[in-house]
This record gives C-alpha cells, sequence and structure tokens, in this order.
C-alpha cells in the first residue's frame, strides 16, 4: 500500500487522515462531522482502504452533495448497499480490489473521467444499468458473484472485463461499447445476454459455462473460446472470428452482411451457419463438426482442407466459385481440351490460381498446395450440397481427383467419353463426329465409285 495507514490498529488499512492519524471509519462522530465539512463538492476524494457503512457512505454523499471530482477508494470495503443514483463522478475514480459485501447500483450515475474496477469483488448484485461513462472503465480480473447488468450502459472508450469473472446471470443488451470490449479469458458461469450491443468485442480463450447468445454490430471474436452448452452468435455488418472455438451444444451462428471464419472450430453440438444479404465463410479448415449446415452463404474463397467430417456438412443454397467455360490446347494428353462450367471448392482452385495455366475450367491437378488430389476427391464425395447442379458439379470434380490421383486405368477413357457421366453431351459430341466422319467416308466412296461407273 502506497498510503499512511490508520493508526487505530495495525489491521485496519484505511488511510490516515490529519491531524488525528486515523481513517474515517474510526474517527469519533464529532470528528467525522469535522472532516466532512472540509470536503467540498468536485474536490478529491481520498477514501483509499477504508470500511465504509452503508451509513457513513451517504453521508460522504451528502457532504459532496453527490458531486464528486476524482475519487481514489482502491481496496474500500462497503458493508452496506451501495446506492449511487444521481451521484457524477467529475474526475477518474479508482476501486481497485474494492470489496462490495452487498448491493452494488451505479444505476443513474454519471462518469465523466475514467472508472477503474480491477480485481474488485462483488458479494451480492452489481448494476452497471443506464449508466453513461465519458471514459474506459476496467473490471479486469473483478468478481461477481451474484447477477451483473451492464443493459443500456454507455462506454465512451470501452470496457475490458479480461480475466474477469460473472458467476450469475450477465446481460449487456443495448450496451455502446465505444472503443470496444475485451473480455479475453473471462468465464460467465450463468446465461450470458450480449444482444444488439455497439461496438468490438473480443471474447478470445472465454469459457462460457452456460448459454451464451451474443449479437453485435462491430467486429466480434470468439477465437479459442470454450463453450459448455449453446452458443448463438448473430452479427450485422462485420466479420466475427470464431478460429479454435469449442462448443459442446448447438452452435447458431446469424450473418447479415457479414463474414465468419471457423478454421479449427470443434462442434460436437448440431450445428447452422446462416447468412443473409452478401455473407460468407472464409475458412472450414480443421474444423470437427459431425453435423454442420451451411445455409445462404457465399463459399466462393472458403477453404476446406482438413475438415474432419465432411459427410456430415450439408450446404444449401450456398454459392462457390464458377469455373471459366470454353476451349483450351496443351502440349500434354489430351492435346484438346473442353471444358464445361461447373462449382468448385477454393481449395482446388488455390494452388495455380482462377483460371490460371492448366486450371481453366477447374481441372487443375492437385488443389492447394499440400493438399492432395485424394483429399480433395474426399472433399468433393463427402460434401452434401442440396441443389443438384452443385451435387453434380461434385460428383465430376471428386471423379477428376481420383483420375489425377492416377486411380482406376478407365477414369481417363470415362473422362474423355463422357465426363464420368454427368457430361453426357460429350458422348453425343464423340457420336456425331464419328456419325460425321462415316458420311464423309460414305459420300467419298460413293463419288468415287460414281466417277469409276461413268469415266
Amino acid at each position: 500500500m502506497d498510503w499512511v495507514t490508520c493508526a487505530y490498529s495495525a489491521a485496519c488499512t484505511g488511510v490516515a487522515t490529519r491531524p488525528s492519524g486515523l481513517c474515517l471509519a474510526h474517527l469519533s462522530p464529532e470528528e467525522v462531522a469535522e472532516t466532512l465539512a472540509r470536503v467540498a463538492p468536485g474536490r478529491l476524494l481520498d477514501l483509499r482502504g477504508t470500511t465504509l457503512t452503508g451509513d457513513l457512505l451517504s453521508r460522504v454523499l451528502e457532504a459532496t452533495g453527490d458531486r464528486l471530482g476524482r475519487a481514489r477508494m482502491e481496496r474500500v470495503r462497503f458493508t452496506g448497499d451501495v446506492r449511487l443514483s444521481g451521484v457524477t463522478f467529475g474526475g477518474d475514480v479508482s476501486l481497485d480490489d474494492a470489496r462490495f459485501d452487498r448491493l452494488a447500483s451505479f444505476f443513474g450515475a454519471r462518469f465523466e473521467g475514467n472508472v477503474s474496477l480491477a480485481g474488485a469483488r462483488f458479494a451480492r448484485e452489481l448494476s452497471f444499468h443506464g449508466v453513461a461513462v465519458r471514459g474506459h472503465v476496467s473490471l479486469d480480473r473483478a468478481v461477481m458473484s451474484r447477477d451483473a447488468l451492464f443493459s443500456q450502459a454507455d462506454f465512451g472508450h470501452g470496457l475490458s472485463c479480461e480475466r474477469a469473472r460473472f458467476d450469475g446471470y450477465a446481460t449487456f443488451d443495448g450496451a455502446r461499447l465505444g472503443d470496444g470490449g475485451a473480455f479475453r479469458g473471462a468465464r460467465f458461469g450463468r446465461t450470458l445476454s450480449f444482444r444488439k450491443v455497439s461496438g468490438n468485442a473480443g471474447f478470445e480463450a472465454a469459457h462460457f459455462a452456460a448459454d451464451a447468445y451474443l449479437s453485435a454490430t462491430g467486429r466480434l471474436s470468439l477465437a479459442r473460446a470454450r463453450a459448455d452448452a449453446t452458443l448463438d452468435v448473430t452479427v450485422t455488418r462485420c466479420g466475427v472470428d470464431l478460429r479454435g472455438v469449442e462448443v459442446a451444444g448447438a452452435t447458431a451462428v446469424k450473418l447479415t452482411d457479414s463474414s465468419a471464419d471457423l478454421e479449427g472450430a470443434v462442434l460436437r453440438g448440431p450445428a447452422v451457419v446462416s447468412g443473409r444479404g452478401r455473407s460468407g465463410v472464409s475458412s472450414l479448415r480443421q474444423v470437427q463438426a459431425a453435423d454442420l449446415t451451411l445455409h445462404g452463404l457465399d463459399l466462393s474463397a472458403c477453404r476446406f482442407a482438413g475438415i474432419v467430417h465432411p459427410a456430415g456438412v450439408r450446404v444449401k443454397d450456398c454459392a462457390f466459385a464458377l469455373t471459366p467455360r470454353g476451349v483450351q490446347v496443351s502440349l500434354r494428353w489430351p492435346v484438346l481440351r473442353w471444358f464445361a462450367r461447373r462449382s468448385v471448392l477454393a481449395d482446388e482452385r488455390g494452388a495455380r490460381g482462377a483460371g490460371g495455366a492448366g486450371g481453366a475450367g477447374g481441372e487443375q491437378a492437385s488443389g492447394e498446395q499440400g493438399l492432395s488430389p485424394e483429399a480433395l476427391a474426399a472433399l468433393y464425395a463427402g460434401l452434401r450440397p442440396s441443389d443438384r447442379a452443385t451435387a453434380a458439379d461434385f460428383a465430376f470434380a471428386a471423379m477428376e481427383m481420383r483420375r489425377r490421383a492416377g486411380h482406376h486405368w478407365w477414369l481417363p477413357v470415362s473422362w474423355l467419353l463422357f465426363g464420368y457421366g454427368p457430361r453426357l453431351g460429350r458422348t453425343a459430341g464423340w457420336l456425331t463426329a464419328l456419325a460425321t466422319v462415316a458420311l464423309v467416308a460414305v459420300v467419298w466412296a460413293s463419288a468415287g465409285h460414281a466417277s469409276a461407273v461413268h469415266p
């Protein structure tokens, strides 16, 4: 402690007042009145380490006219209810390592500066509902044993709750995070409601022990977070980082004109990722999900490499990249190639670039660097698009990758003659060509025979 403590006893940590050398809690009633008479509204208030009963706190607020300036209250212990409705703090407020034995309600309070509650402990309910803070608020390492209410609060320069512990129900509905919210390493013991929150928020490595509902209009990050129950995420016109997230229950990710990255996610329950407007997924690499539904998404740039259960992925009304169509002349067999447009995974296009040499039409040899034709074939065969056209394109691509891998001698013949089955137009083309050659031969032979008969 960096202050002179109360002379009443070695156990008292309250800051000493002059000239008695005692803290406010150990002054006589007359000395308390004399000390508070010297307190001016808007001036510095120093109560570090002091134990404040409900009555003593009320007398302090009355002496300041509910208008405090800078407040230093580190390690303060509040033994009664703390109700600060209508109180204005004109300067920075420090309540680091403070202890609140009963209700802590900041409802209706206004803070013109920064507020620090780092390491604070709340034994009962905490309410920051509707609080306006012009500066930054820190609840790093704070412990909230009961319900914590932050709905409709306005944090002008952001909120930090890194490694904080929310043992009760926590709500941030309608809060405005200003410069953003940081919840890295935080733990939520009961339901978290984080709906319609404006501003960026980061829940990296957070732990949700119960259901979590998150809805934000700023960038949202849950990288390496762990959810033991339901995880419901809704974002609008921003990005959401779900890399390495681990969810034991159901997962629902709803995107509106937004993008999501799920690389390395472990989704043990049923999972649905849906999109509206211009929404997409950038990566599903290394995802472990036995039951994953993708709906209404742009997957033209999405990588699927290393996905553990491709057969568990259902694709509905999603857009993939399209290969160009046309004819190509090559120095390797076959010399003349023709390509029909089809849907293609970004993993196949990655190696040589979209439409690159030898890759026009999506006929690349191996796809993304390090991803074998066998792996690409397994991806195409495992994924289950709902529309027939995309399903047929994926079936064709699966056979194409097996041919590139050298499986079965008849695959090149099958590709050349009828495109493994889905490209029956090739068969018609060959038959037409053969019929044309036969017709020309017959006409030629007939003309030669006629010349021989009538010289």
